[in-house]
């Protein structure tokens, strides 16, 4: 047996990074888990999101039969909180976080206006200020938190999704390609992939999305000391502190 990769996530917007961690990685074993039950973190008080990211990385490194080889916080607002401390946690286990894909949006930009769409908890994070400040002039950075999309995506709440993307792009402004417009737009929450065609048909296919599935998958790879060899396809386990059917069915719908 094969010791697997851990995934965690509040909830089931970390499968758009399991998603992308399998495909970069596909003979490799993951053991994703879902924290439903306190789902989504980007409303909760970080002492909380701390609290639970600790107990779910527990999980992860010291329940499983196999302990998992590395440990990918697949959630914006876990990433900001409690990352420092997990690695402090557990000095020896390569640990990968998400962040908001402010670099990857500045390659695409041309009009260098970039809407980001954020948890209000990454948005105020010292974390991400750090970022945008750092790249603060090379574009101009339109941030906006999006109340309860998460929770409206991790219900499947079709008719909510769709309001709140509306709602909310069109407090960011006017997107498009000429100068003044936002031209690209960043996916700020790991949730958020899964509203890429509503928020496509409001802004029209002009409009560059970005999200940082692809970019924590390479580096993933890159941090790995030790991958698994050719082989039959990997496995995915999923566990949930919740609802483990919901998450069984995202999963069916977005893997």
């Amino acid at each position: 047996m094969k010791h697997p990769i851990g995934v965690f996530d509040s909830g089931v917007g970390g499968l758009s990074i399991l998603r992308a961690l399998h495909a970069e990685l596909p003979c490799e074993d993951f053991v994703y888990v879902a924290d439903s039950a306190h789902a989504p973190y980007g409303e909760r008080d970080p002492d909380f999101v701390v609290e639970r990211s600790r107990h779910i990385a527990r999980l992860l490194v010291e329940d499983q039969p196999l302990p998992v080889k590395a440990l990918v916080v697949a959630c914006n607002t876990a990433t900001a909180a409690a990352i420092h401390l997990l690695r402090s946690d557990y000095p020896g286990l390569p640990i990968i976080g998400v962040e908001p894909a402010l670099k990857p949006a500045l390659a695409l930009s041309q009009t260098r206006r970039i809407g980001v769409m954020a948890t209000r908890a990454t948005l105020n994070s010292p974390k991400f200020l750090a970022l945008q400040r750092s790249l603060s002039d090379r574009a101009i950075f339109v941030c906006q938190p999006c109340d309860g999309l998460a929770d409206a995506i991790e219900r499947h709440d079709t008719a909510k999704i769709v309001a709140l993307c509306a709602d909310y792009t069109g407090a960011m402004g006017v997107f498009g390609q000429q100068a003044h417009e936002i031209d690209t737009l960043v996916l700020g929450c790991t949730h958020y992939p899964f509203a890429v065609d509503h928020l496509t048909r409001l802004l029209g296919p002009a409009v560059q999305l970005v999200s940082n599935g692809t970019p924590v998958a390479r580096q993933t790879r890159r941090v790995l000391p030790h991958l698994a060899a050719p082989c039959l396809e990997g496995t995915v386990t999923l566990q949930s502190t919740g609802d483990h059917l919901s998450l069984v069915q995202a999963a069916k719908r977005w893997l």
